[in-house]
């Protein structure tokens, strides 16, 4: 197969974009043949904006059928991939809306929420975010876990402090996943995960999603594809080929507003990063250009079966163990 052939036969799933919800966005997942997307409708909000944005979510999904279509189960994703559609999964990257309520777990669990960060970047109910003194697991962060588990919510620790990550893999009768992020072995960085974090949750059955966000990337805005790819290849040396995935974190859209919410605080409080310029690595600059990720990694001499399982294969799998079906 060319890398174009392989590339519309494959299974692909981006396993993190916060992008700007809209139609010409939607276009372009098609134009790029994503199968899937874990699509972040929580960060900041609590229990009705949540909700909010999951009801303004599913009127553009109806109002854009031709082009998407929800997924609850695998089965949905393979349903999409059949009828050329890009199946959307909702995420949180934050338990925060949950609030102080675990049987809300099981109500975003019906609308559709699949896959649940459960800290962003700082403290809440749960446990503590990456950018804060890290006090770990909370008991009633312990009761969250299990009502993931029990319900079918994939724990995702993408942004979570070193030891509350620790802990909630330890704590998941489940696999969890980081679903974006990079190596601190190319990049030191609060956001990056070290070898031994890497490791320990592959040993775990748990999951790693590798982004493209340049901040994070050796070479900042002046990174590649090429460079993108080097690191899905750091870290599959360490986690193995089964355990990988791809999770860009895509913005495509947004503003420098919408950066300033995302890197205060709650939205609004103390400033905890500042990302700078955000330009997105030469070669997939945008979701429409997904298609010179496979034809770069099999550039790199990745056979075509290590392409299939990091592009989606993996991701199906480990979701399925999560959700049940």
């Amino acid at each position: 197969m060319t890398p174009s052939e392989l590339h519309n036969d494959a299974i692909v799933i981006d396993g993190l974009i916060i992008a700007k919800w809209n139609r010409e966005l939607l276009e372009d997942m098609r134009r790029g043949g994503l199968t899937a997307a874990n699509c972040t409708v929580s960060v900041w909000e609590g229990f009705q904006a949540t909700v909010d944005n999951i009801v303004k979510s599913n009127q553009l999904m109806a109002e854009c059928s031709d082009l998407v279509r929800p997924v609850r189960t695998t089965a949905d994703i393979t349903r999409a991939k059949e009828e050329g559609k890009t199946g959307i999964i909702f995420g949180f990257q934050n338990a925060h809306a949950f609030e102080d309520q675990i049987g809300y777990v099981e109500i975003f669990k019906q609308l559709g929420v699949g896959i649940v960060q459960m800290c962003y970047n700082t403290q809440n109910l749960v446990g503590t975010g990456c950018y804060e003194r890290d006090g770990g697991l909370s008991g009633f962060g312990r009761e969250i876990v299990a009502e993931m588990n029990r319900v079918g919510i994939m724990c995702d620790l993408s942004h979570v402090g070193a030891k509350t990550s620790e802990e909630v893999i330890l704590e998941s009768k489940k696999p969890v996943c980081y679903s974006h992020c990079l190596p601190s072995g190319l990049k030191e960085h609060p956001r990056n995960k070290s070898d031994q974090e890497l490791k320990f949750i592959a040993d775990h059955g748990g999951f790693v999603g590798v982004t493209m966000f340049a901040p994070f990337l050796k070479k900042g805005i002046d990174s590649t594809i090429e460079d993108y790819c080097e690191a899905i290849e750091y870290v599959m040396n360490i986690v193995g080929e089964d355990a990988i995935g791809i999770g860009t974190d895509f913005t495509q859209g947004h503003g420098q507003e919408f950066f300033e919410w995302l890197t205060h605080d709650k939205g609004y409080a103390r400033r905890l990063t500042d990302f700078g310029k955000i330009i997105n690595p030469k070669g997939i600059r945008t979701i429409g250009e997904f298609p010179n990720l496979t034809e770069a990694l099999l550039k790199r001499g990745l056979s075509e079966t290590q392409v299939r399982k990091i592009m989606g294969e993996n991701w199906v799998r480990v979701l399925k163990d999560v959700w049940g079906s």
